[in-house]
């Protein structure tokens, strides 16, 4: 009997290993496919805006400094919002444009694993750019407390994930960055990119709330974030139903 549950438990364990692999496996291919054999410089990419932002205060463009509200959209959150969107709209309509949807469609497990591990791949490497502007951001410009990433990172997840979507839906990257980068821009008016609190929006910086009661911005903050997240899920989701329709989206 021990030795049947020692077996039982060492098969677990083996398949559980097995599909960890087969994921990583798919992970590390999703990242080729997205950005190519230099995957890993990509995330590089982002510290052109703080060495911008840098350049406006030696420069004496900038009236003032930078202080702790401005990390969360102005200097992490917009150069990751704009890659997360580059990202985004590859995840399904480069395969339309590159005619390998087809193939796609005979992944084992569907084809909605192939998007989710796509989506995975680009939420790592928006991490890794996070970090490297995050860095940057307090050792240069200004510190700022940790919730300030999190509200960067929201940010950026809702629009890769809109993007994935609005690839699907327009079937061409090109179209779809145009789109995203239309509801980008309005939502960056409409909210100063998060100077201008707005509960609603994906942007909303607990930081630039002035002359409000601590707990009713504690509130705000937690509803804001649980309603993004739910966005998110909500993108995704229609994202993967969209892709699913084969008629409509190998009718190119």
């Amino acid at each position: 009997m021990i030795e049947s549950v020692t077996s039982r438990s060492g098969g677990g364990a083996g398949r559980a290993a097995r599909a960890a692999g087969d994921a990583a496996m798919l992970l590390g291919l999703s990242l080729r496919l997205q950005l190519g054999k230099r995957f890993l410089s990509v995330p590089l990419l982002v510290l052109l805006w703080p060495a911008y932002q840098a350049l406006t205060l030696v420069a004496g463009w900038r009236v003032g400094s930078f202080g702790p509200a401005d990390a969360q959209n102005e200097l992490i959150g917009l150069p990751l919002t704009v890659l997360a969107i580059g990202l985004g709209v590859r995840i399904i309509a480069a395969e339309i444009e590159q005619r390998t949807l087809e193939v796609t469609y005979t992944v084992p497990g569907g084809a909605s694993r192939v998007w989710l591990s796509k989506l995975a791949a680009a939420a790592l490497v928006l991490l890794a750019a996070e970090a490297l502007l995050a860095a940057v951001t307090a050792a240069f410009l200004t510190p700022y407390p940790p919730a300030a990433l999190y509200g960067a990172f929201q940010g950026a997840a809702f629009y890769l994930a809109a993007a994935a979507g609005l690839g699907a839906l327009f079937k061409s990257e090109i179209t779809a960055a145009l789109v995203a980068g239309v509801v980008l821009t309005g939502n960056g008016f409409l909210t100063g990119f998060g100077a201008v609190p707005s509960r609603w929006s994906p942007l909303f910086n607990p930081l630039a709330v002035l002359d409000a009661n601590p707990a009713d911005v504690l509130a705000w903050t937690v509803q804001n974030r649980i309603g993004a997240a739910l966005a998110i899920a909500a993108l995704i989701a229609l994202a993967c139903v969209r892709a699913e329709r084969r008629e409509k989206l190998l009718r190119v």
